[in-house]
C-alpha cells in the first residue's frame, strides 16, 4: 500500500494493560459508498495515497494498520451524565482502532463512531445514522475553520443496513464514521479508576500522559503528578471553552465522558451554533433545565474539572487539586477575551481592557440581537468601512451600537491583510445555523443529492483560509 514515509505507526494505548480497554470486532458491513473523505486530515498523517479500495479495506472493513493496533480496543470509563454518576459506560459504538505520530511528533488517534456492539453497549445496536455522521462532519469542519481545538472527520462510509431511531424519521440510513483527535482519555477515564479504587492503575494513565502528551509531568515527583496534571488540563479546557463561546458554539452534552484531557473538542451530538447571542440558548431538546445552555458552558466545564479533581484525590490531597481547579476562574477571565479578539482579528490589550470589552460587547449583541456571526464577520480587522456597509448598518448607526462602536475602534488590527481574501468582499458571512442543517440534509435523503453539503463543505473551508488562525 502507498502509505508515505510520514505515516508514523505508535500503538501506545495498548501497553496500559487489559484494564483499560477491552478487544472487539467490528460490524462486517456488505453494501459500502464512500461519503466524505478528508484528503487534507490524511495527508497530515502519512495515509493521503491510499487508493479507494485501500481507503474502505481501512475505514469500512478496518483492516489493522501496518505496524499499529493489532485489533480494535473499547476504551473503559465512567463519567457524569447530566450530573448523575454513570457506572456503566464506556465505548459503546465506536473504538480505538489506530495510533501514529504527526510531524510535530504528537500522538493522534483514529476512533470510529457506528462500528457496532461492544462490551459497553448496553443493549443498544452500536451504529450511526448518515444525518449523525454528516451532522459531525459539518461540526469538525466549522469548529476547525473558527479556530476551535477540535476533532477532525477522516472519513464516513455510508453502509448497508437501516436503523430505527426515535429522534430521527425512520427507518434511518446508517454510516461508519473515523476522526482523528489528539486523544481518547476521557475526565471519565480517572473517575472509573477512582470508583473502583486502583490507584496503581491511575499512576500508569498519569505516567502515559506525561510520556506521551504532557512532558512536563516527566520532571516532577511522582506525589506532585496529579495537581501538576490538573493544572495543565485546567488552562487547556479553559481555552476550548473560550473558543466554544467566540464560536457561537454550544456542544449540547458537556458530560464529563465528553471532555477530554488534551482540551480537545469531540463527540458531537445536538450542537448548534448561535443565531444571535442568547446565554439560555440550548442545543439539545432534552436539555429542559438548560444545564448546557451557551451561557453556562464554563460553568459546565469547571464542574467537571472539579469531577476529575476529585477522581485525582486518590492519589494527592485533595486541597492541592481544589487549588488547581481554582485557577479555572482567573484564567477564564483571560482566554475568554483573547477568544473573542482572535475572531474579531484584533489585538489585544492589557486584560482588564480586554474584559471590559468582552462586557460591554455581550451586552450590545444582546440588546441588539444582531446576527452573532454577522457581527464578528463584519468587524473582522476593525475595518470601519467595510463594516458600514454592511446590511447591518442600521444597528451599527445606532444609539445602541454606539459605546461598543467606540470600543471596538481602539483595538489595533491582527494580520489585516486577512482582509484581501475574497471571503471577506461577501455581504454575509458563512453560517451553519440549525436550519442550514436541515436543509443541507433534506436534498440527500429525497434524493440522495449531495451537491448542497459538498458546496457548504467547500464554503467552510474558504472561512477556513480566510481566518487562517495560526
Amino acid at each position: 500500500m502507498p502509505i508515505s514515509k510520514t505515516y508514523n505507526p505508535k500503538p501506545a494505548f495498548s501497553q496500559l494493560g487489559a484494564e483499560f480497554s477491552d478487544p472487539v470486532k467490528p460490524v462486517e458491513f456488505t453494501d459500502i459508498t464512500l461519503r466524505y473523505f478528508n484528503q487534507s486530515a490524511a495527508d497530515d498523517i502519512g495515509l493521503g495515497a491510499l487508493t479507494a479500495q485501500e481507503q474502505m479495506q481501512y475505514f469500512a472493513k478496518f483492516q489493522p494498520l501496518p505496524d499499529n493496533l493489532p485489533t480494535p480496543l473499547a476504551l473503559r470509563y465512567h463519567g457524569h451524565q447530566f450530573r448523575s454518576y454513570n457506572p456503566q459506560l464506556g465505548d459503546g459504538r465506536g473504538f480505538l482502532f489506530t495510533q501514529l505520530s504527526d510531524n510535530n511528533n504528537r500522538l493522534l488517534d483514529l476512533g470510529t463512531k457506528g462500528t457496532g456492539p461492544t462490551p459497553w453497549s448496553r443493549g443498544g445496536d452500536g451504529r450511526l445514522t448518515l444525518k449523525g455522521a454528516c451532522r459531525e462532519i459539518l461540526a469538525t469542519e466549522m469548529l476547525e475553520a473558527l479556530g476551535v481545538n477540535t476533532s477532525r472527520t477522516l472519513c464516513v462510509f455510508e453502509t448497508d443496513k437501516q436503523l430505527w431511531r426515535n429522534d430521527e424519521p425512520s427507518p434511518a440510513r446508517s454510516a461508519v464514521l473515523t476522526r482523528l483527535s489528539h486523544t481518547h482519555i476521557r475526565f471519565g477515564t480517572f473517575q472509573r479508576l477512582a470508583h473502583l479504587g486502583k490507584a496503581d492503575e491511575m499512576h500508569a494513565l498519569l505516567a502515559h500522559i506525561g510520556e506521551h502528551y504532557m512532558p512536563t509531568l516527566q520532571t516532577i515527583p511522582q506525589a506532585l503528578r496529579p495537581a501538576a496534571f490538573l493544572e495543565i488540563v485546567v488552562e487547556m479546557s479553559a481555552k476550548l471553552a473560550a473558543q466554544w463561546m467566540a464560536a457561537g458554539f454550544v456542544h449540547g452534552v458537556l458530560n464529563t465522558d465528553n471532555m477530554n484531557i488534551n482540551g480537545e473538542s469531540f463527540d458531537y451530538g445536538p450542537w448548534r451554533f448561535l443565531p444571535s447571542y442568547d446565554p439560555k440558548f440550548t442545543a439539545a431538546y432534552f436539555d429542559t433545565h438548560g444545564l448546557y445552555a451557551y451561557g453556562r458552558q464554563p460553568e459546565a466545564v469547571s464542574w467537571n474539572l472539579a469531577r476529575l479533581g476529585e477522581a485525582l484525590g486518590t492519589l494527592a490531597p485533595i486541597e492541592e487539586l481544589q487549588a488547581a481547579h481554582r485557577s479555572f476562574s482567573a484564567l477564564w477571565q483571560i482566554e475568554l477575551p483573547l477568544a473573542f479578539l482572535a475572531r474579531l482579528g484584533l489585538q489585544p490589550k492589557e486584560p482588564a481592557e480586554d474584559l471590559e470589552f468582552i462586557q460591554i460587547m455581550f451586552k450590545t449583541l444582546g440588546d441588539t440581537q444582531l446576527p452573532f456571526e454577522g457581527f464578528l464577520f463584519d468587524w473582522f480587522a476593525v475595518d470601519e468601512k467595510r463594516a458600514m456597509s454592511r446590511p447591518n448598518l442600521t444597528v451599527y448607526q445606532s444609539d445602541d451600537f454606539k459605546a461598543l462602536r467606540s470600543l471596538i475602534l481602539t483595538y489595533q488590527p491582527d494580520r489585516p491583510e486577512r482582509l484581501s481574501h475574497t471571503y471577506f468582499a461577501r455581504e454575509t458571512p458563512e453560517t451553519l445555523l440549525i436550519d442550514e442543517v436541515e436543509a443541507l440534509w433534506a436534498p440527500i435523503a429525497a434524493d440522495d443529492n449531495w451537491e448542497a453539503f459538498h458546496q457548504k463543505i467547500a464554503g467552510i473551508r474558504q472561512v477556513k483560509q480566510a481566518l487562517n488562525f495560526t
